[in-house]
C-alpha cells in the first residue's frame, strides 16, 4: 500500500501515530492540500511579496492579485475553512478533528501567512471566526462570520493596549460603556494584528464594562466594532524588527468615542475574559501548529544549502565543517518532539475542548516558537549574510516567530502557570511516596534486613 505524501514532509513515525485516527476525507484532504501548496502557494510567495507596493500609501490599499486568485483556487478544491471542527462548531464547521487539522496547518505553515490565507486558515481571523461561531448572536453571525468564513472580510483583535502590561488582561483600561441603545468605546490599543487590511471590516474590541466588579474577570467585554464607525482612527502600522507585514500590519488604534449598536455586544456583559479563553486556547495551537512547518522549511532550506556543491568553502562541503551535522541532527530531534506535544494537545482538544487541553496548550505554546527559532537560527548561520538578507526567507521567518514568545501572552506566563499546575501535584506525590515507604517498611520487616542506604 502505497504511504502518504505527508511522510515526505514530517516523518514516518509520525503519521504512523496518528494515521488511524485519520478519515478517509481527511487523509483526502491533506493529500489534495499538500499538492495545492506544492503547485500552488509555494511557487507563489515570491510573487506575492513582489506584488505589495513599496509606496506607503497604496501599501495599505492593496488586496494582493496572487493570493486572491489562490483563494479562489482553494475554495474549488474544498480546501477551505480547514480550521473550524463540525465537532465543535457543527454549523459552520468542517469534517475535520483538530488533530487532523494540526497536521495540515504544518504544511500550511511552509508558506507562512499567504499559506494559511489562501485557504481561509489565517489568524487572527480564524479566532474570530471561532468567537462568532461559538458566541455570537444570530444576527452577528449573519452580519458578520458568514462573509468571514466566505473570504469576502477580514478582521482584527483589539485587545493589547499601549501603557499597559496587556500580558495580564484585567490591567486592560478601554472603556465600554452603555448609552441608551448604544455602546460608546474609548481606548489606546496597539499590536492589532490584520487592522490595516483594507479588507478589514470588523474589530472584536476588549474592554472594561464593569471596572468597579469584586471579581476582576467579570469586569471586561468584547464589542464588535465596524472598521468605519466615526471615531476609530488608525495611528500607525507597527514594525516587527523592521517588519511592518503590509497590507495586514499591526496597527497602534484610538478608538475615539466610538458608538456602536447595543446589538454589537457578544454574549453579554462581563462576558469578555471567558470569551478570550475560548478564543486563545486553540488560536495559540494553531500558532504551534504552523510553526512546527516553519522549523522544517528552515531545516530542509539548511540542508539544501550545506550540501550544494557551488558552495563548498576551503575544498569541502559546507556539512563537512564544524558542527554542522550535529545541528543538523538537533533541529531533527526538536522538530520531532515539539511536534508531539502539538499532535497532543490538539488531540485533548477534540476529547475536552481548548478548556480541557490548558495543560497541553500552555507547554506548547513556550516550548515550540523557541524551538523552531533555534532551527531557524541554524539554517541562517549555514547561509552566512545571505541568510539574514531579503534575499532568503529565514530573516523574516525568524522576526515573525521571536514575536511568538510575546503574542497570546508571554512564555513567562506560561511557564508561570505550567509551574504553578504542577506544584498542585505536590500532595498527591507526597501521599503516594508515604504510602510506599510504609509498604518498604513492612517488606523489611517481613524478610529481616536492613536498608543499607
Amino acid at each position: 500500500m502505497a504511504s502518504h505524501p505527508i511522510v515526505e514532509l514530517t516523518s514516518p513515525s509520525s503519521w504512523a501515530m496518528v494515521e488511524d485516527k485519520f478519515s478517509p476525507y481527511a487523509k483526502e484532504t491533506l493529500a489534495k492540500l499538500i499538492s495545492f501548496m506544492d503547485n500552488e502557494v509555494l511557487p507563489a510567495l515570491r510573487v506575492a511579496h513582489a506584488q505589495v507596493p513599496t509606496d506607503p500609501e497604496t501599501r495599505w490599499k492593496t488586496v494582493i492579485p496572487i493570493v486572491k486568485d489562490l483563494k479562489a483556487k482553494a475554495r474549488k478544491l474544498g480546501l477551505w475553512n480547514l480550521f473550524l471542527s463540525k465537532k465543535h462548531y457543527p454549523k459552520f464547521g468542517v469534517d475535520l478533528t483538530n488533530l487532523e487539522y494540526a497536521v495540515m496547518a504544518e504544511v500550511l505553515g511552509r508558506g507562512g501567512q499567504f499559506g494559511s490565507e489562501a485557504v481561509n486558515c489565517s489568524a487572527p481571523d480564524t479566532g474570530n471566526m471561532e468567537v462568532l461561531a461559538r458566541y455570537g448572536s444570530p444576527e452577528q453571525q449573519e452580519k458578520w462570520l458568514v462573509p468571514l468564513l466566505n473570504g469576502e472580510i477580514r478582521s482584527a483583535f483589539a485587545m493589547t493596549e499601549r501603557f499597559v502590561a496587556s500580558s495580564d488582561a484585567t490591567n486592560i483600561r478601554t472603556s465600554i460603556r452603555q448609552d441608551g441603545n448604544e455602546i460608546v468605546i474609548n481606548g489606546h490599543k496597539w499590536w492589532i494584528s490584520n487592522a490595516g487590511d483594507p479588507r478589514c471590516a470588523l474589530h472584536l474590541v476588549l474592554g472594561k464594562s464593569d471596572p468597579n466588579n469584586k471579581d476582576r474577570y467579570k469586569q471586561q467585554s468584547i464589542v464588535i466594532v465596524p472598521t468605519n464607525t466615526p471615531g476609530v482612527k488608525i495611528v500607525r502600522p507597527m514594525k516587527v524588527f523592521g517588519y511592518d507585514d503590509a497590507p495586514e500590519g499591526h496597527c497602534e488604534i484610538i478608538y475615539d468615542n466610538v458608538r456602536v449598536p447595543l446589538s454589537n455586544l457578544v454574549l453579554g456583559w462581563g462576558r469578555g475574559f471567558e470569551i478570550i479563553q475560548g478564543r486563545l486556547g486553540p488560536g495559540r495551537i494553531h500558532h504551534c501548529m504552523r510553526s512546527i512547518g516553519l522549523a522544517q522549511m528552515a531545516l530542509d532550506l539548511m540542508i539544501e544549502r550545506v550540501t550544494d556543491p557551488t558552495r563548498k568553502t576551503f575544498g569541502k562541503y559546507l556539512y563537512e565543517h564544524g558542527t554542522v551535522v550535529a545541528d543538523i541532527a538537533r533541529s531533527r530531534a526538536e522538530i520531532e518532539s515539539a511536534r508531539l506535544l502539538v499532535l497532543s494537545a490538539a488531540l485533548q482538544i477534540d476529547k475536552f475542548q481548548a478548556k480541557g487541553a490548558l495543560k497541553e496548550i500552555g507547554i506548547a505554546k513556550f516550548v515550540v516558537p523557541s524551538m523552531a527559532l533555534q532551527v531557524v537560527d541554524r539554517a541562517i548561520q549555514s547561509f552566512g549574510a545571505e541568510g539574514v538578507s531579503q534575499d532568503q526567507v529565514l530573516a523574516a521567518t525568524w522576526a515573525g516567530l521571536r514575536t511568538l514568545r510575546l503574542a497570546d501572552g508571554p512564555d513567562a506566563v506560561h511557564i508561570q502557570q505550567i509551574g504553578q499546575r504542577e506544584l498542585k501535584r505536590a500532595p498527591g506525590i507526597s501521599k503516594r511516596h508515604a504510602e510506599i515507604k510504609q509498604k518498604e517498611k513492612q517488606l523489611f520487616e517481613k524478610y529481616g534486613v536492613k536498608a543499607h542506604l
